[in-house]
């Protein structure tokens, strides 16, 4: 009996693998270019996001719509500020939008890959793990009247320290936002080599989890040092989180893009029509998106993850990140204690 019981496990899982390798086959074999893309995705045209379903019996058309924001400190609180939003979105595609309060940028990613999240803004360098991991399709971003948009990496300390420039981290104690964050990681690492400090090997790399993590922990002593979002700042002065006479800017980049907002490839083309005219004619005058960003931006603005996200691209490239399942697992890094 148990002989025959290990037989047919055995069977089973010969079985599951050969289906496996033909389902991997048959992906490779229907398409011609796929680029960073995992490879369930295709990209025939080019454009550095995974394709529609050429099938229209693999386009998704769900009943309710999962929106979700990167994982914040608090995630409730933001399921109000996109309260109108998501009403519109809502009344725009004729569906029910239930929100999803993401608690890390794996969470996110993972979501979409299996089919349980469907509309997202996703955070700056988690978003090309979303593009080449989960079928991510970014298509807007928070910005001004004018057209602009962006923030910086800012490199802050305490308003007392002895730390004045970027040399000075060697030996200290500095605060990370996770290993797939743009400002909170990879832009350091790209950076900074040019100012003569090499993250890891100048100073020890503590991992915080999320840039308000990492602004408190400088505030509270927690951390000697951070490379943060300047937007998350800002926001956290605002409210009253952080008071911004505790804590020194040392240095700060050029802007780099926000948040993007996007959604699954794999919805069908008309409700990607529909989402997309959701963000982009939203009037955000006397909502909670108006209250909670009004300083940086009042509407949203179309983009192309070719475009706009090209120097985020850089800097992972610079940074030889890799988009599998492993590097998708570091993204779930959590605060130290």
């Amino acid at each position: 009996m148990g002989k025959q019981l290990c037989k047919t496990v055995s069977s089973v899982a010969v079985v599951l693998s050969l289906v496996l390798l033909y389902s991997l086959t048959s992906w490779a074999a229907d398409c011609s270019n796929r680029g960073d893309l995992d490879v369930q995705y295709c990209d025939e045209n080019g454009d550095l996001v995974a394709d529609t379903p050429k099938d229209s019996s693999k386009w998704l058309d769900p009943s309710t719509l999962v929106f979700s924001y990167t994982p914040v400190e608090d995630p409730a609180v933001y399921e109000n500020v996109f309260t109108e939003f998501m009403e519109y979105l809502s009344e725009k595609t004729g569906k029910r939008v239930k929100w999803y309060g993401a608690e890390s940028y794996a969470a996110q990613v993972e979501a979409m890959r299996s089919g349980r999240l469907h509309v997202a803004g996703i955070s700056t360098g988690p978003t090309v793990f979303g593009v080449n991991l989960a079928g991510y399709v970014p298509m807007s971003i928070m910005c001004k009247g004018d057209g602009t948009f962006g923030y910086k990496l800012q490199l802050i300390t305490q308003k007392d320290s002895d730390i004045k420039e970027v040399k000075d981290l060697k030996g200290r104690k500095v605060a990370h936002v996770t290993p797939s964050s743009n400002s909170g990681n990879q832009a350091p690492r790209a950076l900074f080599k040019d100012m003569g400090v090499t993250p890891d090997v100048d100073y020890e790399v503590n991992y915080s989890g999320k840039h308000d993590n990492s602004i408190m922990g400088v505030a509270n002593g927690d951390y000697e040092a951070a490379p943060i979002a300047s937007s998350v700042l800002e926001r956290m002065v605002t409210k009253g989180v952080v008071n911004n006479d505790d804590l020194r800017i040392i240095w700060e980049s050029d802007p780099f893009p926000t948040t993007s907002y996007g959604f699954a490839y794999n919805l069908s083309p008309e409700l990607q029509e529909k989402i997309k005219e959701a963000f982009l004619t939203f009037n955000w005058k006397g909502t909670g998106l108006e209250e909670e960003f009004g300083k940086q931006a009042d509407k949203f603005c179309g983009i192309t993850f070719e475009n706009e996200w090209k120097p985020i691209r850089i800097i992972q490239n610079e940074n030889n990140t890799v988009y599998s399942q492993e590097a998708l697992n570091q993204l779930k890094v959590k605060k130290k204690k």
